[in-house]
């Protein structure tokens, strides 16, 4: 398989395009409205009206989903903390933290964490690793990274620009065992690597007071990595609500290429969006959402 972009459902496509075109610099590839049968199954959403916009950042992707209707899809709770289990983002990959912590400010971005954090020495996996938590409008985590030399992919050590693609999603997972197995036997993903992180840093960096969590690292054959979230502490994390549909703000998607055949696909019409001859929506163990392709054939 091949991580081939996440996607997010945004409230207004014209204001997320705003934020993730201007105050970061997002390329808009393509933007395409899509409705009827084929989508209502795929999506799960009955009367699915949407509007689905793909941007690229370096090598990577992203899809901003916008459901014109139905009009019901439900916000992201106010008090959502980077320990429950509906929380996701993006790691965006930058050359000078500095510099792009400066470009936030200027637009008046929304902190998570308090301000960047330099991952310490006592987690030996990420030492002198660069990060830091903010929010697009809609109240969607995403983060900023910057790697010290030996750290990270060796391409991001080759700066051209101040931002240079995104590292991975993370997804928040109740039992790391258990996730571990269901990426790696059902969908053929491997492990690239692991660490368990605590302090005060790590703390500041989530806004999670106590943090001490375990990462583990996927990747599939190509794209993004998928970073798995497990927190042994604090133990308060909330699941995914059991009724999450696609048009609930804080639905994320990851997509996913495989030429396998995909159970209970559906055939979607040949200029859809997704790039895919068929495509299934499927639920990880914890409810995290993934969309399966079989690409276009050329």
């Amino acid at each position: 398989m091949r991580v081939e972009n996440v996607g997010i459902t945004v409230s207004d496509l014209d204001d997320a395009l705003a934020f993730y075109t201007r105050v970061l610099p997002f390329d808009l590839i393509e933007e395409a409205e899509v409705a009827g049968e084929p989508y209502e199954h795929l999506l799960k959403v009955f009367g699915a009206r949407l509007r689905i916009a793909t941007l690229r950042l370096g090598d990577e992707h992203i899809q901003l989903l916008h459901f014109l209707a139905p009009p019901d899809g439900r916000p992201i709770p106010p008090d959502s903390r980077s320990n429950d289990r509906w929380f996701q983002h993006i790691a965006l990959v930058v050359s000078d933290m500095d510099a792009a912590y400066a470009r936030l400010r200027d637009h008046r971005v929304q902190h998570v964490s308090t301000g960047p954090q330099t991952l310490p020495d006592s987690i030996p996996a990420a030492a002198g690793i660069l990060a830091f938590y903010f929010r697009d409008p809609d109240g969607h985590n995403l983060e900023l990274l910057a790697y010290p030399p030996g750290k990270g992919d060796p391409r991001w050590q080759a700066a051209d620009r101040l931002f240079l693609g995104i590292d991975h999603t993370a997804i928040g997972v109740a039992d790391t065992e258990a996730s571990v197995a269901f990426y790696t036997e059902a969908l053929g993903l491997r492990v690239a690597g692991e660490s368990e992180n605590s302090g005060s840093e790590q703390a500041h960096l989530n806004m999670v007071r106590g943090a001490h969590l375990r990462i583990t690292g996927l990747q599939a054959a190509s794209g993004m990595g998928v970073e798995l979230l497990d927190y042994l502490a604090p133990a308060d994390g909330r699941p995914m609500p059991a009724d999450s549909r696609a048009h609930d703000l804080w639905h994320w998607h990851i997509t996913l290429s495989t030429s396998e055949p995909i159970p209970d696909a559906v055939e979607l019409p040949a200029d859809n969006p997704f790039g895919a001859q068929r495509s299934a929506l499927i639920r990880d163990l914890d409810g995290h959402a993934l969309l399966l392709i079989q690409p276009k054939e050329t």
